[in-house]
């Protein structure tokens, strides 16, 4: 696009210091350093995903970030194991840390004293306000379309209004982030007049060009819809991850997840044999097997781009959208 991405100035792009109200999702095995920065430089906030990952995988993805100023995302359940990758992505002076699943105040107050913005990821009020009473600075609504792991239940539609009531009520200032199914203007837009002072943003960025996602995982999914993925614990249980309860993985269906998807039962009696399957399907980059987390959004993203043009048709589309909407009122 040639003409200048429109200002969408929001409670969030001052808090964070960024020109468009847009975060890339820290999605693990996905958002590495140079998607983080890739997002950065465009103007939104790129976070590095730590995932269930190690320090290596830490150092290796801040490098490639470089200089460039992003955040950090860590499952909070993962952390308790690892406190001190916490203290390794401190000591970088990120410019956000997003703390997700699980009860984020063992490890909120040590990001509020390093001065770094506190983002908490949360699918139900309870938890929304329990983050808060964390020290939150900005909250996540994350809502159930989305791809990957989440506490299902919730819809991103409902969720995103009913958080900036809370956050209102309880007379707070921290931004909520609509997350889930946002992979075009529309959707941002969307939030936007939700009442969310921007979209954290998973699916979209998955494909593109600088994620770590495997070029044949975009072959894969790049022809699927909506309707063509599922929430499951089948790819969970199969690679090792005892998840909590309530949570499960938005995938996209395959003939492996369609055999044992509701019958986790006897997957469970056969899971050494299956746990083999999978790992040489990873060696064989088989996706008739292994994983592909994405969510609803699938159906609307037909290309693999750059994450800088994503972020200026997010950022063109949705002015479009909410200009379109103030034309339609006076009409």
């Amino acid at each position: 696009m040639d003409e200048p991405a429109p200002a969408l100035h929001t409670a969030l792009t001052a808090l964070l210091d960024i020109s468009h109200p847009i975060v890339l999702a820290p999605m693990g095995g996905v958002a590495g350093g140079a998607l983080a920065a890739a997002v950065s430089a465009a103007g939104g906030l790129g976070q590095i995903g730590i995932g269930y990952g190690d320090r290596a995988l830490l150092d290796r993805e801040s490098a490639l970030a470089g200089d460039v100023r992003v955040g950090y995302g860590f499952i909070n359940w993962c952390l308790s194991e690892r406190p001190e990758l916490l203290d390794a992505a401190l000591e970088r002076r990120p410019a956000a840390v997003t703390l997700a699943f699980g009860d984020p105040e063992p490890f909120a107050g040590r990001v509020r004293a390093a001065g770094v913005p506190l983002i908490c990821q949360v699918s139900r009020v309870a938890d929304a306000r329990r983050a808060l009473d964390a020290g939150a600075d900005v909250l996540v609504a994350q809502g159930s379309e989305g791809g990957g792991h989440a506490e299902r239940g919730r819809g991103t539609f409902t969720l995103v209004p009913e958080l900036v009531d809370l956050v209102a009520d309880t007379g707070g200032h921290a931004p909520v982030l609509a997350a889930g199914g946002i992979v075009d203007g529309r959707g941002l837009a969307a939030a936007l007049v939700l009442g969310a002072d921007g979209a954290l943003v998973g699916t979209r960025f998955w494909a593109c060009r600088e994620a770590l996602a495997p070029a044949g995982a975009h072959r894969r999914a790049l022809g699927a819809g909506g309707d063509d993925t599922v929430a499951t614990r089948v790819l969970d249980s199969v690679r090792g991850y005892s998840w909590p309860d309530g949570a499960t993985s938005r995938v996209l269906r395959s003939p492996f997840v369609e055999r044992w998807h509701g019958h986790e039962e006897e997957l469970a009696g056969r899971l050494p044999e299956l746990a083999q399957r999978y790992r040489q399907a990873v060696a064989d980059e088989d996706y008739d097997v292994v994983q592909i987390a994405v969510g609803e959004g699938i159906g609307v993203i037909d290309e693999v781009r750059a994450a800088s043009e994503v972020v200026e048709s997010l950022v063109h589309g949705a002015a479009a959208a909410l200009a379109e909407g103030r034309a339609r009122n006076h009409r």
